[in-house]
């Protein structure tokens, strides 16, 4: 048996994904709490380069959360914002747009008319991470937030960004752990052994390795963890839903689920109960990675192709 360095993932049904994050495109924005707070990180994060791009993609953009900081911080940029879900760009369109006036402030561009007072600064494109519609090196930076948990082929994904980013250009991103929702994971191994329910999320080392396979150099990595509270079990559930999160498991039972393991599942999730609050965990790492080979072997990887590092650390690496 040939052996591979290449984590072992559930595979994901990528039409799944895109029609429920389609249905849910109305009702993204007031749900994803944790997803704007990782676009400001990652915007933050950006404060520490001292890159220029001239051409940027934001892969995974959805409602355009991040795109709308990008056309913010790089307003001579052109900017891309790539999603698999039409529905989502469609929903992002107001954030790709900018006054057209910005001297004059937002009172009187209102008064000027939204047609003339707005210009479009950021294009949407519907294409999947696999196979982007772009030229070879013709990214300055690719920015990715919260997207990658939906690829189970990280080295098909990452050829495709490395192919696409010119030498020495910058890839930022956020990702979800394996710690993600590890109380829904718990609850529903009492519940159902046979069947996984939850996404399996890529660990960070294996993050690093992957872009290290796939050209890219000096990879950093750090965590945040993050977590939610809610009333009821069934609300952790509902807010999932309502970002378009799901179980896209192409092993998964097309079957309905049955009325008594679901309520088998929501009455082991009480176990977490504290301060009559239930939680639901994210585990978010964040990495970059430029686009060259890999030469630096640092003192404290504990991996070939990884460095774990503070925020501290990451700030003073990312300026050099």
């Amino acid at each position: 048996m040939t052996e591979t360095n290449e984590p072992s993932l559930t595979k994901i049904n990528r039409q799944h994904i895109k029609q429920h994050f389609s249905q849910a495109a109305p009702s993204y924005n007031d749900a994803a709490i944790l997803q704007k707070t990782i676009a400001k990180h990652i915007n933050e994060r950006l404060d520490l380069t001292t890159i220029q791009p001239k051409t940027i993609l934001d892969l995974g953009a959805g409602t355009g959360l991040l795109t709308q900081k990008l056309i913010v911080r790089y307003p001579s940029s052109r900017i891309l914002a790539v999603d698999l879900s039409f529905a989502m760009l469609q929903q992002a369109q107001p954030r790709l747009k900018t006054a057209r006036f910005p001297l004059l402030g937002d009172t009187l561009n209102k008064a000027i008319g939204t047609t003339l007072a707005q210009k479009t600064i950021a294009s949407a494109i519907n294409a999947d991470a696999y196979q982007l519609p772009f030229a070879d090196q013709s990214m300055d930076l690719i920015v990715s937030n919260l997207m990658l948990q939906w690829c189970d082929d990280l080295d098909n994904v990452f050829q495709e960004l490395r192919r696409v980013l010119r030498p020495e250009g910058l890839l930022m991103f956020s990702t979800f752990g394996p710690d993600t929702l590890k109380e829904l994971r718990q609850a529903w191994k009492v519940a159902d052994e046979k069947q996984e329910h939850v996404n399996q999320f890529i660990d960070m080392h294996d993050i690093g390795d992957a872009l290290i396979r796939n050209g890219f150099g000096q990879p950093v990595m750090d965590m945040e963890r993050f977590t939610l509270t809610y009333d009821q079990p069934i609300d952790v559930l509902k807010d999932l839903k309502a970002i378009g999160a799901t179980n896209a498991n192409t092993q998964r039972s097309p079957g309905l689920m049955g009325k008594n393991r679901f309520n088998k599942m929501l009455n082991a999730y009480e176990q977490f109960r504290q301060d009559n609050k239930v939680p639901a965990t994210y585990e978010v790492i964040h990495g970059h990675a430029w686009a060259s080979t890999e030469h630096i072997q640092g003192p404290n990887r504990n991996k070939p192709s990884h460095i774990e590092i503070s925020l501290e650390a990451f700030s003073k690496q990312i300026r050099q």
